[in-house]
């Protein structure tokens, strides 16, 4: 990497790391006042719900719903219904991800995850709860009946067996081989991941009343964002070992990065018309397909 590509990098992860800590600080009080109280009964399930959404990740749906909705020129407040929104179903979906039936995982963001700390039973029954509240944050929000109704419909599409669920199913099922396996595991990320990545920016830009041609181009830019952010997944996970739906035992580390660069750059160019006031957007892009962890 040239010093210059060097430095125009450490900008971009800077800024975008910059924005992901505001919209923290904005999104994580919504989600603190909208989960029961850990001590509310029953408390197992009330304290199941909140185990995993708080303290949380990195917020990278919240942060592109938001930096959508200001690209169209909307507050941040705005969006956070939205923000929320996605952040729960995120939420709910890694809790079933972590189910014995499903990976089996005992770790999850440096924390047991819910089953085990919780129980299997009221880890799925969390994770259906968590789903549950994400669609009354979102018909609760302050905008046009129409915009929420949009914003419900969106959002549901993402989450259904079309989709996130649907990438479950396949991920589970997959095996390796044939002449179509690169294609079959961009379908598995395109479901699984790129589909409520793509939901996060188009809600956002939603609430800011952006026009349907506009949210047509933003959920293409998050579907292509969302295989790439999943490519730069395999690749920080390639050395842990390889998952059997992986771009990196398909396509190798540099086909990989190569594939995962080709992708931002089609996603880029879907938004290269909204000026500058999409440079956040365009810096969360970049970070998430090209961040070191």
């Amino acid at each position: 990497m040239s010093e210059a590509v060097s430095s125009l990098h450490e900008t971009t992860e800077a800024a975008a790391r910059r924005h992901l800590d505001r919209v923290k600080g904005l999104v994580d009080p919504v989600l603190d006042r909208v989960l029961p109280l850990a001590d509310e009964a029953p408390a197992e399930l009330h304290g199941a719900m909140r185990h995993l959404v708080l303290p949380g990740g990195k917020r990278l749906r919240p942060a592109l719903a938001v930096a959508a909705c200001e690209a169209f020129g909307g507050a941040a407040e705005a969006a956070l219904p939205a923000a929320a929104a996605v952040e729960l179903v995120h939420s709910y979906s890694l809790v079933h991800d972590d189910l014995p039936c499903m990976d089996d995982d005992d770790e999850r963001r440096g924390l047991p995850t819910v089953h085990v700390a919780f129980g299997e039973a009221n880890a799925l029954l969390a994770g259906d709860a968590l789903q549950a509240l994400a669609f009354e944050v979102l018909a609760g929000a302050r905008a046009a009946p129409a915009v929420v109704q949009g914003a419900v419909a969106d959002l549901a599409r993402a989450a259904g067996s079309r989709n996130l669920v649907g990438g479950q199913v396949l991920d589970l099922a997959f095996s390796s081989g044939g002449a179509d396996e690169a294609a079959r595991v961009e379908g598995v990320h395109l479901r699984k991941s790129a589909a409520l990545i793509a939901a996060s920016c188009t809600l956002g830009a939603g609430f800011a009343g952006a026009g349907a041609r506009a949210l047509e181009d933003l959920q293409a830019f998050g579907l292509e964002l969302g295989i790439a952010f999943q490519i730069a997944d395999d690749l920080l996970d390639a050395e842990e070992g390889d998952e059997p739906c992986s771009s990196v035992r398909v396509l190798g580390c540099e086909g990989a990065r190569h594939r995962a660069e080709s992708l931002l750059e089609g996603a880029l160019s879907r938004i290269a018309e909204l000026g500058e006031g999409a440079d956040t957007l365009r810096k969360l892009a970049r970070f998430a397909v090209r961040r070191d962890r």
